[in-house]
């Protein structure tokens, strides 16, 4: 008698293709690794990087035609068919945003009168025109007397003088914010006006749509409102061997961090801002330090069929530590060549010198990594606590000492509630954001879950999880859950990133699942799943929460619910079909498209597609799944 085969089960199905896809996006992400041992995506942002890098060059007089018609080519294609452009893929119009694309594309020969031109003036002037713009857009215009620098915040240079323990002194700042706002306040005080080939009146109001009116101010509005005007009074009249130190003081600060690739921060705002501020106290393009700021902007720069484009960042550490963990949650042994290559990499680029951050920790020996190639003055908790784990899963001869002084750093760096910001202990003066000239996003560095967490889960894999440290910073987890089952995101989107972190770092902690924190997150996760069976959070959820936990599927989101739902125990119907959307929506060559944005820059105003999220982190929940199945 022959025997009958027994039909295959639809659990056993998903884990045979779950299988099928890890080995897939295993072999992807190996293929991706450099040589020295590092994986770097592209970091992907909205048009004003590539904007305001053309008016760089148009300012420093080094804008050359073919960077320019490339770099318009990448603009072009991001406009949307309204005529505007947005802060994220799919996004709604941006006004700011729009503002500089339209002018870099003057910049480019783009005649005001054509279709797509004439769509994004229309869209400015129906929004209140350039008056309504962020300040940093004005301020560009300003230096090119396309708008009055009298109708500008003051910033003004003396600030550099405050001592550190004076509310709005520079340090008061998160370092993203003060490292742009010191070379700003060099800018505006020498207020520079090198005028554009053309003129922009198309985007100002009046001559079709009224100006719309203006609240009166009150509260810490008024009260900043009336310091403004005083500091205008001051600017046209500032002391003048007071203002000359000022200066001085700001180059030299601002001198003291420039990076080795030329950079600082490793970011784009402050590297661009200093540019300006050094060339306009005397610093000429051929000078060594502009000389190398420039040649160093080359690296962040992309050309390919779409165009010229220009990363705010690159995340070499971050991506290499995620890209270690994917690796071995998907099986690799902890010698394996390639993770090997990476232990070693990561290894050298700790940072072994203080930087601003001693600045509110100055006992607290140095050690931790920075997200980028180059930034030593900034290492940062988030990218510590990942390199942590990876370091702390493979047998690499260098390695526990650098684990150790890194969890001495990351254990230095918490704040006095118990939870971790990402670059500073207690960066938390809300007042800095009262500042009239602070309309460009997040200004300090508070406390966040998803950084707590990431902190929680590394010293809980390396044996912690019973120190009062670790127990302070779960409490703060526990206070912090929001009142229907999520977390906040601060740097990804959003609560499904924020609960996507804290679950697996609360369950290392010992917290259990069946407690009542973690069957509330679980539930939150499983009432957000799409129909697909996906999860995805549009970013518009930082402004409104009727976006919170909802938008279209990515690969991701998907993800980081599926590592929440597998740390908590789950193995129910939410994760199969979780697995599924992962399995079904691979490409072939083993990893998922993505064009949605799940990376936060400033929530709010400033959002990342980080390129390699879309393939390191399904691979760690594919084989999590497998694993534990």
């Amino acid at each position: 008698m022959t025997a009958v085969e027994e039909p295959t089960t639809g659990r056993e199905d998903v884990r045979r293709t779950a299988a099928d896809a890890l080995e897939a996006a295993r072999d992807h992400l190996l293929l991706l690794q450099s040589p020295e041992g590092w994986w770097k995506g592209e970091l992907q942002t909205n048009v004003t990087m590539d904007a305001e890098d053309l008016l760089l060059r148009e300012f420093l007089g080094v804008r050359t035609d073919d960077d320019t018609r490339e770099a318009a080519r990448w603009i072009r294609s991001q406009q949307a068919p309204d005529g505007t452009w947005a802060n994220f893929h799919d996004g709604p119009p941006e006004l700011s945003t729009t503002v500089e694309a339209y002018v870099a594309l003057r910049l480019a020969g783009d005649p005001p009168d054509t279709p797509h031109m004439a769509r994004a003036a229309a869209y400015v002037r129906g929004e209140g025109g350039v008056p309504a713009t962020r300040v940093f857009t004005r301020f560009w215009l300003a230096m090119f007397g396309r708008w009055s620098w009298d109708d500008l915040p003051i910033v003004p240079p003396e600030m550099i003088f405050l001592p550190r323990w004076f509310p709005l002194n520079v340090y008061d700042f998160a370092c993203w914010a003060r490292q742009t706002i010191v070379p700003l306040s060099v800018v505006g005080a020498l207020r520079p006006v090198r005028p554009l080939p053309f003129e922009l009146g198309e985007l100002y109001p009046g001559y079709d749509v009224p100006l719309p009116e203006k609240r009166a101010p009150s509260g810490w509005d008024l009260v900043f409102g009336t310091l403004d005007k005083a500091l205008h009074v001051y600017e046209r009249r500032p002391v003048k061997t007071v203002r000359r130190a000022a200066l001085r003081r700001a180059a030299d600060w601002i001198v003291a961090r420039q990076e080795r690739d030329g950079c600082w921060g490793g970011i784009q705002p402050p590297w661009v801002y200093s540019v300006l501020a050094l060339h306009l106290l005397g610093y000429g393009v051929d000078h060594p330090i502009l000389q190398r700021a420039l040649d160093g902007l080359e690296r962040f720069t992309i050309r390919d069929e779409r165009g010229r484009r220009v990363e705010a960042c690159q995340s070499p550490v971050w991506d290499t530590a995620l890209a270690m963990n994917a690796l071995t949650d998907a099986g690799l042994p902890a010698g394996h060549p390639a993770v090997e290559r990476a232990a070693d990499w990561l290894i050298r680029e700790e940072v072994k010198g203080p930087g601003d951050w001693s600045v509110r920790r100055p006992d607290l020996p140095p050690g931790g990594w920075a997200f980028e190639f180059d930034n030593d003055c900034y290492p940062d908790v988030d990218d510590t606590a990942e390199v942590v784990l990876a370091l702390n899963r493979v047998r690499h001869p260098a390695a526990e000492p650098a684990i150790e002084r890194g969890v001495r750093w990351m254990a230095g760096m918490v704040s006095r509630d118990g939870g971790f910001g990402a670059f500073d202990a207690d960066n938390t003066r809300a007042l800095c954001r009262r500042l009239p000239f602070c309309d460009f996003g997040e200004v300090i560095d508070p406390p966040s879950a998803d950084v707590t967490a990431h902190v929680v889960e590394a010293m809980a894999h390396r044996g912690m999880a019973d120190s009062r440290l670790v127990k302070r910073a779960v409490v703060w987890l526990l206070k912090a859950q929001e009142p229907d089952g999520s977390w906040f995101g601060r740097w990804g989107a959003n609560h499904v990133y924020g609960t996507g972190g804290v679950v697996p770092a609360l369950i290392a902690a010992g917290v259990r699942p069946d407690r009542p924190v973690i069957r509330n997150a679980v539930g939150w996760l499983e009432r957000h799943q799409r129909d697909d069976g996906g999860w995805g959070e549009d970013l518009r959820s930082y402004r409104d929460r009727c976006w919170v936990g909802h938008g279209a599927s990515t690969a991701s989101q998907t993800a980081w619910a599926l590592l929440a739902l597998l740390a908590a125990g789950e193995r129910g119907a939410s994760v199969e079909r979780g697995v599924r959307w992962l399995v079904e929506r691979q490409r072939e060559d083993g990893t998922w498209d993505e064009d949605h944005f799940t990376g936060t820059g400033f929530p709010g105003d400033f959002y990342i597609n980080y390129h390699l999220y879309r393939l390191v982190f399904p691979l760690s929940a594919l084989g999590r799944y497998l694993k534990g199945s």
